[in-house]
């Protein structure tokens, strides 16, 4: 199992610095998340890539919906090449909050999962290189003639770690179909008539075991497909607080820390820069 956190509030330069950290205290990737207004995360991965050497870097989420794919497509591969390959990118819906309503209309769950396959299609269209076009309901892309970016190092593109969501008693699962087609799930449970809701060793089981099957479906191998459990090990933030390894028994890959109920202040960063320092709960 790997490990990896994700910094809920920081200035962009304690950003870089937790990545110094982290790299020198063993962990394996350091993750950044993304509003639809606020402070730039490729700018962060950016600075982040050039001031480390090892550690991975990541969003956790970014919600492609309210991206233009080329954009993306070309602050990710900026990021890939300033790493030498150290990109991961996690996706999703989005969360229509009031951040995204202030800029964005709430077109339905429905929409949004069109734009982030349609959106997907495009940005990875676009990295595997030209000449590439797509025509879709949301997006047209045509072939770049001029002043196209080098490829990424990772090729065709940087992994990509989908949010799948089982839902019980539900034969169709389309976030699950989504994210086995990519590198990686991000595993959610959604509430099932029994009114159980939140990710548990069965369900977490019950998910790898249909991810592998369509995998399989698809011709896909599943050796090198990252299992995401996010957790807090401090007993904070969310309802799994348990050994990181319990869940790799399950099939989880990586262990991602989420300390969300840490306060943005001074304080707040101070206690995120103790947890960094005292390492991974390996």
């Amino acid at each position: 199992m790997k490990f990896g956190f994700v910094v809920p509030f920081a200035r962009e330069r304690e950003f870089v610095e937790l990545g110094r950290l982290a790299e020198q205290s063993g962990w394996d990737m350091i993750l950044t998340w993304e509003p639809v207004f606020g402070q730039d995360a490729w700018s962060q991965l950016a600075a982040a890539a050039v001031s480390t050497e090892q550690i991975r870097l990541g969003t956790l989420l970014t919600p492609v919906p309210a991206r233009r794919p080329w954009e993306l497509a070309a602050q990710s591969g900026t990021v890939d090449r300033l790493s030498d390959g150290r990109l991961t990118l996690g996706v999703g819906l989005g969360a229509v909050n009031a951040n995204w309503r202030s800029f964005l209309p709430d077109e339905g769950r429905a929409t949004r999962a069109q734009q982030l396959d349609e959106g997907l299609a495009v940005w990875s269209g676009l990295l595997a290189g030209q000449p590439f076009s797509y025509a879709g309901e949301h997006w047209t892309v045509g072939p770049v003639t001029e002043l196209a970016p080098p490829p990424p190092v990772q090729r065709p593109h940087p992994p990509v770690w989908c949010v799948g969501a089982l839902r019980p008693r539900r034969q169709r699962q389309p976030s699950l179909d989504r994210a086995a087609r990519w590198q990686g799930v991000l595993p959610a449970v959604v509430a099932g008539q029994e009114g159980h809701s939140g990710l548990t060793h069965e369900s977490l089981d019950d998910l790898v075991r249909r991810l592998r099957g369509i995998r399989e479906g698809l011709g896909l191998p599943w050796e090198g497909y990252d299992v995401v459990v996010e957790g807090d090990s401090h007993g904070g933030f969310g309802d799994i607080h348990d050994r990181p390894q319990s869940w790799a028994d399950q099939g989880a890959t990586w262990w991602v820390e989420s300390w969300w109920d840490l306060p943005d202040s001074p304080e707040g960063v101070d206690e995120v820069r103790r947890r960094v320092a005292a390492g991974p709960p390996r």
